[in-house]
């Protein structure tokens, strides 16, 4: 048993950031399932956003 250690796995075809789409008004920043990710870890580890967002960032950087 191996105590401490986490594995995630993201595809890498899977794209974070929503394409611009042209309209008038805030354009949306991240796909749905970004934000569906994150919540999950979210709930998963039962922390605040903020946090998450930064957990999340950490993890797309080592992954390159």
């Amino acid at each position: 048993m191996s105590r401490g250690n986490i594995a995630i796995w993201f595809d890498p075809a899977t794209q974070w950031y929503a394409p611009s789409k042209g309209k008038q008004g805030r354009n949306q920043t991240y796909f749905d399932a970004a934000i569906q990710c994150c919540l999950m870890i979210k709930s998963l580890f039962r922390l605040s956003l903020h946090i998450v967002t930064g957990f999340v960032q950490s993890l797309i950087k080592l992954c390159g």
